[in-house]
């Protein structure tokens, strides 16, 4: 009995034993346990190294790949693949690119090169001697701002304590085009609020995205802008839903002054005699981007007698605006080209009877001239009545944000 308990107790030490060193039983933790004694987490080295930099001036995807060693077999198989979805042949000075190359066969594992702000290139290897590429949209983190400012002599001033408070500026004076004008109506000490997306990379900002809701102050007038989808396509309606893009800008340049207005008795700076000026003048320097204010189709482009350089754009329903003293007229813009609102159609200048650089902006209805700031034009479309529910819901909460933003302070929240 003696030796049979013996052989067992033997056998279960030995059981006890392989359970521990397999994991199946825990022991308690020692205490103290000396540093050589502890186990090692060892973490795996990459097999692949990455070859990170911006385009220089003048710099090729062969240049580069000369340049780092890489093997240009590939980089023939890269642009191959490429091809139809974004040409490689030319890059632009200042982009991103990163390549990853394995470390074992030196072979190119993948290419992501910086098409824009909002497309990135990727080239990955699929096979021994195959690659594929997608266009796809630069991963931003999006967050929501809350940003307020008051106005001081301009829009420009009340974003100046932002981050590219200038793009921002442009972007709020781009949805009020059609109610404000942003050279002649705003006073000192008017306010606006804004709800927008801010769009970060690596933890840092890079751009304003998509403005969600907007409120500008003007002159004791409250101005507010919503952005609402339907049908797949967005756009900015007021309190009550209504479009607030009409059939023509309030005018045809940001940031500018009248130098001149509508009347039918001026005396001319040049003629030296009474004659009427059917249109606005504006100021502005050397060189500003002239936009459309409708859609139309060009009738003109070209030099005509006091107007210098001029376009002349016919629009629905008997409308037609000219565009005069154009410094130039942009590339594309001639007789028969159809041009949609907003459309850059040329530059300031001084061309023709001019004493300085200006535009002259004029519009007329069935060829008699007409006074640009007086005249009503129609909304867009309005937003459907079934889907008012949706949009007054939205409108609420937009409401409730844009009044927590006191100006001039920043608040910033993500949801």
């Amino acid at each position: 009995m003696k030796k049979k308990a013996y052989v067992v107790a033997i056998g279960a030490l030995f059981l006890i034993s392989f359970l521990i060193i397999n994991g199946d039983i825990k022991t308690p933790a020692k205490k103290n346990t000396p540093s050589y004694a502890k186990p090692v987490s060892v973490t795996p080295q990459k097999n692949y190294q990455e070859i990170s930099s911006t385009v220089k001036y003048g710099e090729t995807l062969y240049t580069i790949f000369k340049r780092k060693k890489l093997n240009l077999q590939e980089l023939f198989k890269i642009k191959h693949a490429s091809a139809k979805v974004y040409r490689l042949s030319y890059l632009f000075p200042g982009q991103r690119y990163r390549i990853t190359v394995s470390k074992d066969t030196n072979k190119i594992l993948s290419l992501v090169y910086w098409i824009d702000e909002d497309h990135l290139l990727k080239v990955y290897r699929t096979s021994d001697d195959n690659f594929e590429a997608r266009k796809v949209p630069v991963p931003y983190e999006k967050r929501i701002l809350h940003l307020g400012g008051i106005i001081d002599d301009n829009l420009i001033s009340a974003m100046r304590d932002f981050e590219d408070g200038f793009a921002l500026a442009m972007k709020i004076s781009d949805i009020f085009a059609w109610d404000v004008d942003f050279s002649t109506d705003l006073r000192k000490g008017d306010m606006v609020r804004v709800v927008v997306e801010g769009l970060y990379l690596d933890g840092k900002f890079k751009k304003y995205g998509d403005i969600l809701s907007v409120e500008l102050i003007n002159n004791g007038t409250s101005y507010k802008a919503y952005r609402f989808v339907y049908k797949g396509l967005a756009d900015y309606y007021d309190d009550h839903g209504r479009s607030l893009r009409r059939a023509f800008l309030k005018a045809p340049l940001s940031f500018r002054r009248i130098s001149s207005g509508f009347t039918k008795r001026r005396f001319h700076p040049i003629l030296k005699r009474f004659c009427p000026h059917y249109g606005i003048d504006y100021a502005a320097p050397y060189g500003t981007p002239v936009s459309a204010t409708g859609d139309g189709t060009v009738i003109f482009a070209g030099r005509k007698g006091g107007y210098g350089k001029l376009v002349i754009i016919r629009h629905p329903n008997g409308y037609k605006t000219y565009y005069g003293h154009l410094s130039r007229i942009a590339r594309r813009i001639r007789r028969g080209k159809k041009v949609r609102q907003g459309e850059m159609i040329g530059y300031v200048g001084a061309t023709g009877l001019a004493t300085g650089p200006h535009l002259h902006y004029e519009m007329r209805i069935h060829n008699k001239p007409v006074n640009p700031l007086r005249i009503r034009v129609p909304r867009g479309r309005n937003i459907p009545r079934r889907l008012l529910a949706r949009f007054k819901r939205f409108k609420e909460q937009m409401d409730s944000q844009l009044a927590s933003i006191k100006p001039p302070v920043e608040a910033s929240r993500v949801y």
